[in-house]
């Protein structure tokens, strides 16, 4: 280790003073071995005034105007005056952070951090500089006035890397900021022990005497912070016995790391015993993020093999009990896969997929084993928080893979649109939780994973809370059951993220006749899920599970969940259909004999003919909406070779290859607007199930006409472009494309001849995830499971 040379300190800084000549080859600062060399070490709060290790070497080199300004900063006075103490109490070397580490280094600086410990252990004595204590006594008691941003004491015991430097020395020295002397670690251990909750015993024995588990320690500095992320874990090194390289900007991985290094040399299982302690929870990763989630292990311990078994005795399958060895149970190796580990499990009751898993430590000695939550999740077991909740009675020993790569949560923003529920259906909306959120917009993480919404109708059967604190306490109380049961949801749950159309599920309501409807649409442009329901008086709509229609306009960023179209699919391979490149894209169309229109809306025959009954844009009118809707316009472009005469389309019939010429012809279709959206939902109650004419061609008045006809079977497309020719004429057979709005969609009164096609589900893959759609139903669509009445 570098080593301040007192004497040639301070010889120094006397002639500078002085201004008189300065040996420049002089040696302040010397390397020795800190297990033979008599040395002094300072323990102090760092501020942006300090003097780092080129500083001091080239001090005597500077000239007058640099050396004065260095000289007068609080660092220097710092090592100047710890230096005088170290003289005074007969020591000829001193260690100070801030200039014995030539930090420039990084395989120096990572010597450092991980030999720290070590070299407060080794030295003979400890100066803990207290900067913010005026007081000529150490205070005893909590101040918030003098000591107001860190929890009524003086600075130095916010600070992450002083917890180290306060255990590992036995002899440490408290001086106030003038450094008058204000006591030492033994005497004040009581009162330290008060501030920093470790034990007395501890301060004044050392860690070598009894080392307590890894989440006893860990909860020391759960409340300590430092101004990197990294040093929260560097700073533990010397405390948990690990050693391992230093790597600034990886951020929280670095505590991830350390925890890994210690499940590598121990078999401590207290290192999974944190949990949320006044934060919101986080599923995913066994291991914690910083060591504030140790937050209250300060009591912690290990327990004996034996005294663990012995309490779980009467719940072990006495076939299991031969399995249950030390060996196997204080092992558990880090794989690719997990962490892996032999566990006693108790399944939940009701569910296939969250256990309590016990751990062999406990709270204290008078509690039971320390119980932490997992759920599983595509054969892994990832670390969960609800509620307490009864288990099946039967302990299983398990082994199992702990999850502990970081897993990713992506927050998830949701609209929600429940139009249909409060105003057509009779439901109240009575309050959301967490109040937070707000409004219909819902963005929702990791740490808050689930927004409950309650609403209430008269026709409930359920005794109603009477007061606004009994409907808070129902909704909380909704909010904890779904968030305990979002694992099993979760299971049968599709990846809706990412998936093309629309996921919609039918929920019966408990102790109703009606049925809730939710559909949900990822909008991959806008990174946004839309979420709709629908209350119907239905209850035929068999099981509560997911199911995907394909449908068109998902990747629109103007589009909303009310104008999505189902894709109209013939059942017949022999029926006309022309194909032309509209917009840069092939598009297919069928042809009317009779004429179709845009806007037409109606049914299909068994043989797959189209029959408007009417014109939304007629029925327009006869509605008391103010919507000024206009078509879209679409270019029709040469796909194959020009073929004289214009633009020349074949398409496929049952013995005749139909053969027919387009002049000037023009693509319409339907808009997707809000204002068109919104017609469509008012359409929705008289138009269900029928078919929409979205997308027509439209040509001169004798553009359309029979070109030839082949007796041969072919497909499908020739196109080519041309003028009119002279005095043309013929019935106009338009083109046309239908499908289903999907908000007028609704799977009970279909056929089997008219069925959308359904879209396979995606495979469940990946890390457990943690956004409504994933681990929970999407969004808001959970809320219609929360509690009776509620949806």
């Amino acid at each position: 280790m570098r080593l301040i040379n007192v004497r040639a300190f301070l010889e120094r800084e006397e002639l500078i003073g002085k201004k008189m000549r300065v040996d420049r080859r002089t040696k302040v600062l010397q390397f020795r071995d800190d297990e033979a060399t008599a040395y002094a070490i300072l323990s102090h709060r760092w501020t942006n005034q300090e003097v780092d290790y080129g500083e001091m070497v080239d001090l005597a080199k500077m000239d007058r105007d640099e050396s004065d300004e260095i000289r007068q900063r609080d660092g220097y006075r710092k090592i100047l005056d710890s230096c005088k103490k170290a003289e005074e109490d007969g020591y000829e070397w001193l260690w100070v952070d801030t200039c014995c580490i030539d930090k420039r280094s990084s395989a120096e600086l990572s010597e450092a951090i991980n030999s720290m410990y070590r070299w407060y252990a080794n030295a003979r004595v400890c100066y803990a500089y207290l900067h913010d204590v005026s007081r000529g006594c150490f205070p005893t008691n909590s101040d918030d006035e003098e000591y107001p941003d860190f929890d009524g004491w003086p600075e130095w015991f916010s600070r992450g890397w002083t917890l180290q430097e306060m255990i590992a020395p036995s002899n440490v020295q408290f001086f106030n900021k003038d450094w008058w002397p204000i006591g030492d670690k033994r005497t004040l251990a009581p009162t330290l022990s008060i501030i920093t909750r470790v034990p007395e015993d501890i301060l004044t024995n050392g860690l070598s005497s009894n080392r307590p588990c890894v989440a006893q320690i860990m909860s020391w500095a759960a409340d300590r912070t430092t101004t990197r992320v990294e040093d929260r874990a560097y700073s533990l090194l010397g405390l948990l016995d690990v050693n391992m390289p230093m790597l600034y900007g990886e951020g929280k991985k670095a505590f991830h790391r350390l925890q890994l290094e210690i499940i590598r040399v121990s078999n401590d299982q207290s290192i999974f015993a944190w949990g949320p302690y006044g934060r919101n929870p986080r599923a995913g990763s066994i291991l914690a993020d910083d060591p504030s989630f140790f937050r209250g292990c300060e009591e912690v311990e290990q327990m004996d093999h034996n005294e663990f078994i012995q309490y779980h005795k009467d719940n072990i399958p006495s076939e299991e009990l031969p399995s249950v060895d030390e060996d196997r149970f204080g092992t558990f190796p880090i794989t690719n896969r997990g962490i892996h580990i032999w566990m006693f499990l108790h399944p939940l009751d009701g569910s296939n997929s969250v256990f309590d898993a016990w751990l062999p430590c406990r709270y204290s000695s008078t509690s039971p084993p320390v119980r932490i939550t997992l759920v599983l999740w595509n054969s892994n077991y990832y670390r969960y928080f609800t509620l307490p909740c009864p288990t099946e009675q039967t302990l299983k020993f398990r082994q199992v893979y702990l999850r502990y790569q970081d897993t990713q949560h992506n927050s998830a923003t949701f609209e929600i649109d429940d139009s249909a529920i409060t105003k057509d259906s009779g439901f109240t909306y009575l309050s959301t939780y967490p109040s937070k959120f707000t409004g219909n917009t819902f963005t929702l993480t990791g740490t808050d994973p689930l927004c409950v919404k309650i609403y209430s109708d008269s026709e409930s059967l359920f005794a109603k809370p009477t007061s606004e604190n009994s409907w808070e306490g129902y909704l909380i109380s909704g909010y904890y059951n779904m968030l305990f049961r979002g694992p099993e949801h979760a299971q049968s749950t599709p990846l809706i993220r990412g998936s093309d159309g629309v996921w919609f599920k039918h929920t019966s309501l408990l102790g109703s006749t009606r049925t809730v409807q939710t559909s949900c649409a990822m909008w991959e442009s806008s990174s946004k899920c839309g979420v709709k329901f629908e209350v119907s008086r239905h209850s035929n709509y068999g099981p509560d599970k997911w199911t995907n229609i394909y449908v068109e306009g998902t990747n629109d960023s103007s589009c909303d969940i009310w104008g999505l179209m189902i894709p109209y699919s013939p059942r017949s391979a022999f029926l006309n259909r022309y194909a032309l490149f509209v917009d840069g894209t092939t598009m297919e169309f069928s042809m009317d004999p009779n004429g179709v229109e845009l806007g037409d809306y109606g049914y299909l025959t068994d043989s797959d003919e189209f029959r408007p009954e009417g014109n939304i844009f007629a029925d327009l009118r006869c509605l008391a909406l103010e919507l000024d809707i206009l078509p879209r316009r679409h270019k029709i472009e040469l796909e194959h070779e020009d073929i004289s005469g214009g633009i020349e389309v074949e398409a496929c019939g049952s013995v005749y290859r139909d053969v027919i010429t387009l002049y000037n012809p023009i693509g319409l279709s339907l808009p997707n607007d809000p204002g068109f959206n919104s017609l469509l939902a008012s359409l929705s109650a008289r138009l269900t199930n029928k078919y929409l004419v979205t997308t027509v061609i439209q040509c001169d008045p004798h553009s359309f006409g029979q070109f030839h006809v082949h007796l041969t079977i072919s497909y499908p497309v020739i196109v080519g472009l041309a003028s009119p020719p002279p005095q043309y004429s013929s019935v106009p057979r338009p083109l046309y494309i239908i499908a289903k709005p999907f908000v007028w969609y609704h799977d009970e009164d279909q056929s089997p001849s008219v069925q959308p096609p359904i879209a396979p589900s995606r495979p469940q893959q990946g890390p457990l995830p943690n956004t409504p759609g994933e681990l929970s139903e999407p969004g808001a669509s959970q809320h219609q499971q929360t509690m009776p009445r509620s949806l």
